[in-house]
């Protein structure tokens, strides 16, 4: 049995965000591509009554991409702060992993 993806330390690092994973594997994710990704319904949409996702316009400024704080939620996701004052994307371990790869 494998052990569970899990974040061993997270250090934002000029424009990218440095992840070191519990199997040692070390990860650089660019901060506008992340930004980018985010997951929430207010960047990504969400689906309406026949499933369709309803994609937003989502406009970014100059300080959209530069982070202000990282948390992590529970045993399974990061919450990026941006300093536009955007927090609301829940980044899974997986989805971080793949953005990175």
């Amino acid at each position: 049995m494998t052990a569970a993806l899990q974040l061993s330390r997270v250090e934002p690092i000029g424009t990218d965000l440095a992840i070191v994973w519990n199997d040692g594997t070390e990860s650089f994710l660019n901060l506008e591509k992340m930004r980018r990704s985010c997951p929430c319904a207010a960047c990504g949409g969400e689906p309406d009554l026949t499933g369709k996702i309803v994609r937003p316009l989502v406009s970014y400024g100059p300080r959209s991409f530069e982070l202000r704080d990282v948390r992590i939620v529970g045993g399974y996701a990061l919450q990026p702060v941006w300093n536009d004052g955007h927090e609301s994307g829940l980044f899974t371990f997986g989805l971080l992993r793949s953005l990175s790869d």
